[in-house]
């Protein structure tokens, strides 16, 4: 009986051991599982591709990165293809051939972007105007040989930029313009837009987190595994002379983020140097006394890069204004390095003591 008890007892302790081993194998791999998934999360990856005339460049959290990145930068270049005035056969190209004549068919993503850009037009007063090209094509900084164009050719196109003269019907959705010889040019709201492409498409990919710069605009996605903000550095808009690129910093949780300047396109002739930031009142580049401004919208990308076309022409003041009105904060750099920051802006730190903080 005694014999029979301990060879009951070895059997339990074997299968003891058996089960044990089960478990912590068991453990063991779901230790794995979990490590693996955090390094998934974890794991980054640096891309930069080319859209919308700009270099974009990405920086993307979590598993499947380069897919992800891949169809971020596609859902960029198919906006491109729908709002750009140079791309033949886009919405606005074929709208812009049948200025005068032609209600058209047009995607609801340019509908919607053409409304926003006749609500701050709206608002601005016209100095920002959609329907701009006729003049802006007078100013082209993309020539070998730059000419700017004299008053008496600006006077004769002016007539030709009215937004309310821009008719969209979002419902349709469709567009026209009501007089030959009109165009609408959208480079002050596309590479924001574009960011408004890039981050539903990370949300679209399941990513864990990203961040897409367009240009001048940027856009982020999600929270970065270590938990920290994302930080967008503010450029020094006298960078070439002064040797540092970097004015500031600014940490977001979320949103976006544009900056229109007037050191970003510039020629000069007959020593006088002229920029691409055109008041569509008068015809020529703006001269206000402001340099730089920077807007932060939490919720559209394509708003942010209007907004900052908009108060950049508008001035500090006028400028400020109509960033209230949308619910957008901001950052205005004057000619004598003045920083001005708006009450509401997430955070922003100044690193150059060649500029001072104003209220």
């Amino acid at each position: 009986m005694r014999s029979f008890i301990r060879k009951l007892t070895l059997r339990q302790q074997k299968r003891l051991s058996l089960i044990l081993a089960v478990v912590l194998a068991v453990l063991l791999l779901a230790i794995v599982l979990v490590w693996s998934r955090i390094s998934e999360r974890n794991s980054r990856l640096e891309t930069t591709g080319y859209a919308m005339g700009s270099l974009m460049q990405q920086t993307v959290y979590g598993p499947n990165g380069q897919e992800a990145s891949d169809a971020a930068l596609q859902a960029v270049t198919e906006l491109e293809n729908l709002i750009s005035w140079r791309v033949e056969d886009s919405d606005v190209a074929r709208m812009n051939d049948e200025a005068g004549s032609e209600w058209i068919t047009v995607d609801e993503k340019t509908s919607s972007l053409l409304a926003l850009c006749l609500d701050v037009a709206e608002k601005s007063g016209g100095v920002f105007d959609p329907t701009v090209l006729p003049i802006s094509k007078l100013w082209n900084f993309d020539e070998d040989v730059f000419t700017p164009p004299t008053q008496e050719t600006i006077d004769e196109f002016l007539p030709y930029v009215n937004y309310e003269d821009l008719r969209v019907k979002e419902e349709e959705p469709s567009a026209s313009l009501k007089y030959h010889y009109m165009g609408v040019d959208l480079g002050s709201a596309g590479k924001g837009a574009g960011c408004d492409e890039a981050v539903a498409s990370y949300a679209a990919s399941g990513v864990s987190a990203a961040i897409a710069a367009v240009g001048g605009s940027v856009g982020v996605y999600g929270t970065k595994p270590d938990g920290t903000l994302w930080s967008i550095t503010v450029r020094n808009p006298y960078s070439a002379g002064d040797g540092e690129e970097i004015l500031g910093v600014m940490e977001i949780a979320e949103g976006f983020v544009s900056t229109s300047g007037s050191y970003e396109k510039t020629r000069e002739a007959d020593g006088v140097t002229y920029h691409h930031l055109i008041n569509a009142d008068t015809g020529w580049p703006e001269n206000n006394g402001l340099v730089s401004v920077t807007v932060y919208s939490k919720d559209s990308g394509a708003l942010s890069d209007v907004l900052a076309t908009a108060a950049f022409l508008l001035g500090l003041e006028d400028g400020q204004a109509l960033l209230e009105a949308y619910g957008a904060e901001g950052i205005f750099i004057t000619e004598g390095r003045a920083v001005i920051v708006t009450d509401g802006f997430p955070s922003f730190s100044l690193t150059l003591d060649s500029f001072e903080l104003a209220g």
